[in-house]
C-alpha cells in the first residue's frame, strides 16, 4: 500500500522557489553567503571581546586573553586578523561606530539653561564611555585611515551640533568673534577637556558640572555683544591696537 506524502501548499512551494531563486541571485551578485556572514560575526565577536577588556581598564590585550573572552581559539583570532594591532584598530573603529549610534537629538531652542544642561549631560555620558578607547588610540603608532576618518567625522559632527544648539547666541556676534566663541565651546565640550578634568581628580558628576559652568561662562559674553566688538585687535606686524576712544574732554 502506497503511502501518500503530503504536498506543500502552493504558497509554500512558491516560497521555496523564491528562496532558491533568491539564493541564486545573491550568489550571482556576490552577496555574502552563510560562511562569509559567520566570518563577519566572528570578527565582530573578537573585536567586542577586546572592547570589553578595554572597558574593564585593561591596557594590554594578549591574544590568549582576547580569545578566551570571545570564546574562540587563539588560532581563530589570527585567522581573522593579521596581528593584534589590526585587531585593536578594528575594535576602536567599531567603538567609534557605536558612539555615533548613542548621539541623540538635543534641543535647539528654549531656555539657554535647559540647552546647556542637555548638552553637558549627553557629552559627559558619551565622553566617559569613550575614554578607554581614546586612551588606547593614543597608544596606536599608526592608526588606520578608517580610525582617523571616523574620529574626524565624530569631531566634526560634535562641532556642528554646537552651532545648532547655540545658534541664537552665536548669531549675536560678528563673524570672527562668533568663530572664536565656537572654538571655545568646542574646546570645553570635547574629550581633551573631559580627560583633563577626570585625570585631575574630578568624578564624572563634578566634571559634568565643570563643563556646564564653562559653557555658561562662554555664552555669557553674547548677552552683551557690544563688549565683544570692542576687544583689542592684534595687527600681524605690530602690537595690539585699541579702538580710538575719541577726543578727550
Amino acid at each position: 500500500m502506497k503511502q501518500s506524502h503530503p504536498q506543500a501548499p502552493d504558497g509554500a512551494r512558491s516560497a521555496a522557489r523564491e528562496q532558491r531563486d533568491g539564493a541564486r541571485e545573491r550568489a550571482r551578485r556576490g552577496a555574502p553567503d552563510g560562511r562569509t556572514e559567520r566570518g563577519r560575526q566572528t570578527r565582530e565577536k573578537i573585536a567586542d571581546a577586546m572592547l570589553s577588556l578595554l572597558d574593564e581598564g585593561e591596557t594590554q590585550f594578549p591574544a590568549d586573553r582576547v580569545a578566551e573572552r570571545a570564546g574562540v581559539s587563539r588560532r581563530l583570532v589570527f585567522h581573522h586578523f593579521a596581528d593584534m594591532a589590526q585587531l585593536q584598530d578594528t575594535a576602536i573603529a567599531r567603538r567609534l561606530d557605536q558612539l555615533a549610534a548613542q548621539i541623540k537629538p538635543l534641543p535647539t531652542d528654549g531656555p539657554r539653561q535647559a540647552r546647556v544642561a542637555a548638552l553637558a549631560e549627553q557629552r559627559a555620558r558619551i565622553l566617559e564611555w569613550i575614554t578607554p578607547a581614546r586612551l588606547t588610540m593614543m597608544r596606536l603608532e599608526n592608526p588606520s585611515e578608517r580610525v582617523e576618518e571616523a574620529t574626524r567625522q565624530v569631531m566634526d559632527f560634535a562641532r556642528r551640533r554646537l552651532t545648532e544648539v547655540f545658534a541664537v547666541e552665536l548669531g549675536r556676534l560678528p563673524g570672527e568673534r562668533g568663530a572664536d566663541l565656537l572654538n571655545g565651546l568646542d574646546a570645553v565640550t570635547t574629550w581633551g577637556a573631559w580627560h583633563h578634568w577626570r585625570s585631575s581628580g574630578l568624578d564624572p558628576e563634578a566634571a559634568r558640572r565643570a563643563m556646564e559652568t564653562a559653557v555658561h561662562a562662554l555664552l555669557a559674553v553674547t548677552d552683551r555683544p557690544e563688549s565683544v566688538t570692542d576687544l583689542p585687535e592684534t595687527r600681524p606686524d605690530g602690537p595690539e591696537t585699541r579702538p580710538d576712544p575719541g577726543p578727550r574732554a
